[in-house]
């Protein structure tokens, strides 16, 4: 994609309301780890969703209105009480698991969004994006692995890949005596096709694949190096770009592809000293350069 195309697809509408681009919902963790969702919070609402809430339990409640102003908060305390959000059908995208903790409780949250996976909204089918806690309570359950459907985004790094598919790491990770050497490109494409939904496999060589074999690779290396991104809270921003677009109405595989390439474009205008504050803070001057 180049960038007269990447644009085309950013672009706003100059007679839109916010509805129109969607309503994101995070889920947060604890009290004391609910940075992480208001990060993916920040990154989804930059992106361009028209609407972005934070559900918290009710003991973060304090701690994230503290801090949030133009993203709205709701109180979650159960799967019940999701499941009772999720009934405004203007919420079509989700993201799961940054810091969202891995007890039974949370496995349940994931279940009752899993769940509602023939849920319409104007904007069509609600969409996910899985990643973090959620990650790795998908490889610790079955059941709830098979629960993913096609429009859910898995964003693995190495150690949540492994973990996800220990099989496929495996294979990857078996030095090549023959050619053709497996290669990441397989490893992902394959872990989507398992899993049935796009998977974006996370690193400086990012490669992301759709459950029908179709894969890119986005490249953070040489004149695009972002070593800058290996810091604390840039994958839950990840994940909020990519909700984001998802709620405006990208599908999974085009919302996973803009969400990391815009990811190290972010990288790449701040430079040395980056934090995961500033990723989502660089995105207005990046869409500058694209003549938004």
């Amino acid at each position: 994609m180049n960038r007269d195309e990447m644009a085309g697809l950013l672009r706003k509408s100059n007679d839109a309301h916010k509805y129109r681009y969607g309503h994101a919902l995070v889920l947060s963790g604890p009290a004391g780890k609910s940075g992480a969702a208001r990060l993916a919070a920040r990154g989804a609402l930059r992106v361009g969703a028209g609407v972005v809430t934070v559900a918290c339990p009710p003991d973060a409640l304090a701690e994230n209105a503290a801090q949030l102003n133009a993203i709205m908060l709701k109180r979650v305390a159960d799967s019940t009480a999701l499941l009772a959000v999720l009934h405004d059908t203007r919420i079509n995208a989700l993201c799961l698991g940054p810091a969202l903790g891995l007890d039974a409780d949370q496995a349940a949250l994931i279940a009752e969004a899993l769940t509602v996976r023939g849920d319409r909204t104007p904007y069509g089918p609600r969409k996910i994006v899985l990643d973090a806690d959620a990650l790795t309570l998908l490889s610790r359950d079955a059941e709830l692995f098979e629960m993913l459907h096609e429009n859910c985004v898995l964003t693995p790094h190495a150690g949540e890949f492994a973990r996800l598919f220990p099989d496929i790491a495996d294979k990857l990770a078996e030095p090549a005596t023959v050619g053709p050497a497996y290669s990441k490109v397989d490893a992902t494409r394959e872990a989507a096709k398992r899993a049935g939904c796009v998977v974006l496999y996370k690193g400086a060589d990012t490669v992301i694949a759709d459950a029908s074999g179709s894969a890119v690779i986005n490249s953070a290396q040489n004149e695009r190096a972002a070593p800058w991104l290996a810091t604390a809270g840039s994958g839950d921003v990840l994940a909020g770009f990519i909700t984001g677009l998802l709620a405006r109405g990208f599908g999974p595989m085009q919302a996973a592809e803009t969400g990391a390439w815009l990811h190290v474009e972010c990288a790449l205008k701040f430079g040395a000293g980056l934090i995961a504050e500033d990723i989502a803070e660089q995105l207005p001057k990046v869409f500058t350069d694209l003549g938004l």
